[in-house]
Formats: structure tokens, C-alpha cells, sequence
């Protein structure tokens, strides 16, 4: 198969910041053995941070207990792992508690990547980081601005058009092949959904009017999946004392 050309080419991140990306995805450990004990995940269902997450825990077969929890009432467990109280956190058999949804994908998918998420058929792992980045430092405050407008001095439609540039380079990447980053659904994939699904959602209509069928129609298959509705079961918030549930879901 020939490869692909993408339109536009994909964002770079600086030599520094790419290279910390790497060392973070390498001070993961593949163990030779499953611990005794399970990963603990707080998760909040509805965070896209924590979607993406679950997304990758899903995909590479990860069992953990989940633990959900309400951001209002946060428990004191999470904060005594990770006092920055922001979800996901993942506290491994290992040692390290992952604090970061990147991180949590990536220790993920090292121990296991059935899917071949880490490995894309068009650009690198480093192109399909820089994306992540861009999304995550670029698009998501202007998510906020939109989804927000009454919090920001420049939010509501300037802060929809201003996201909207973002989302118009994925329609030019998925015009021209099925995911983001080539042939098959990949770590880029799973960590840009969950926030355009959110971009969507602030005004469903306007969305859906907009010339953008191909970002439409990948969004539509991943929220259609299997894998999408094992990651979103809802669960009652977790308290302290009891057991977490298993997860992933049968």
C-alpha cells in the first residue's frame, strides 16, 4: 500500500519537549510477570482527561479497580496519592503514581498494545505526541472559552472559531486516511476524541452543520464502539472502605 501523504503536516513539538516525551515513555517498565495486586484508577466518567485514559487501559487489556469519584467530594485517598486532586490518577503495583492521562496511556499500552496503538502507519510516535500536545495545550482552552463563555472575557463563538481552526486540521489529516495517524485507530486517536466529543457537544446543531464529514464520521465510529461504550459504563462513586470495581468491563 502506498503511503500517505497527510495535507497538512503534522505539528511539531520543539527537540527539548520531544525528547522528555520519549524519556517518559521509556521510564515505563514491561514486567516480566502481572503484579499480585491491581492498578488503582480514580477516574470521573465524564472528563475527557480520564476518557482517554479508561480508552487506552480498555485497549490494552489492562485490568485495574476503578475507583469513581465525584470532583466535589474528593477522597482523601486520592489526595494522599496524588495531591494535585485532579483525575485520572493511577497509583501501579510498581511504585509510580501516574498523574497525567498521557502517562497513563502510555504505561498502557507499553505493558501491552494489541491494537497497535503506539505504532502508526503514517508519521511517528513523535508526530502523533506533537498532535496530543497541540490538542491539549492549543484546543482545549478554547474548549473551555466555548464551552465556558460566562468564565472568560474571549469566550463563546470567538473562542468556537478559534478551536474550530484546530478541528479543521484533523478534517484535512482524515480526508485523507480513516484515522488520524494512518490506517488504524492509534494513541493519537484515543486521546483527541474525547475533547472533540466535547467540542461537539456544547452545540450538537452547529456542530453537525459544519463542512466537516470525514471529522464527523470518526467521531461517530468511535463513540458507536464497543471499545467506547466498555470505557464510559457508569458507575456510583466509590467510597472509602470498600472495594473499587474491576475494570475493564467484560
Amino acid at each position: 500500500m502506498a503511503p500517505i501523504v497527510w495535507k497538512n503536516p503534522p505539528v511539531r513539538e520543539c527537540a527539548a519537549v520531544a525528547e522528555n516525551r520519549r524519556l517518559r515513555l521509556l521510564s515505563f517498565p514491561r514486567p516480566s510477570r502481572m503484579p499480585t495486586a491491581l492498578p488503582v484508577l480514580y477516574s470521573f466518567r465524564r472528563c475527557p482527561y480520564a476518557m482517554r485514559a479508561r480508552l487506552a487501559l480498555v485497549a490494552g487489556g489492562q485490568p485495574c479497580e476503578l475507583r469513581e469519584v465525584t470532583l466535589k467530594n474528593k477522597p482523601a485517598e486520592m489526595l494522599a496519592a496524588s495531591p494535585k486532586g485532579t483525575v485520572p490518577v493511577l497509583v501501579t503495583p510498581e511504585g509510580p503514581v501516574l498523574e497525567q492521562s498521557l502517562d497513563v496511556m502510555l504505561w498502557a499500552l507499553r505493558r501491552d498494545d494489541p491494537q497497535r496503538w503506539l505504532q502508526p502507519q503514517a508519521g511517528t510516535l513523535d508526530d502523533m505526541l506533537a498532535l496530543v500536545a497541540a490538542c491539549d495545550d492549543d484546543f482545549k482552552p478554547q474548549l473551555d472559552r466555548y464551552k465556558y463563555p460566562q468564565r472568560h472575557a474571549d469566550g463563546g463563538e470567538p473562542a468556537r472559531e478559534r478551536g474550530a481552526q484546530f478541528l479543521r486540521s484533523l478534517e484535512a489529516r482524515l480526508s485523507a486516511s480513516q484515522h488520524l495517524a494512518g490506517t488504524h485507530a492509534t494513541l493519537a486517536d484515543a486521546a483527541l476524541m474525547p475533547f472533540v466529543r466535547q467540542f461537539a457537544m456544547v452545540d450538537a446543531a452547529w456542530f453537525d452543520a459544519q463542512p466537516w464529514p470525514y471529522l464527523q464520521a470518526w467521531l461517530s465510529n468511535w463513540t458507536a464502539s464497543d471499545l467506547f461504550a466498555r470505557a464510559m459504563h457508569k458507575h456510583a462513586p466509590w467510597k472509602s472502605g470498600e472495594a473499587g470495581v474491576a475494570f475493564p468491563p467484560a
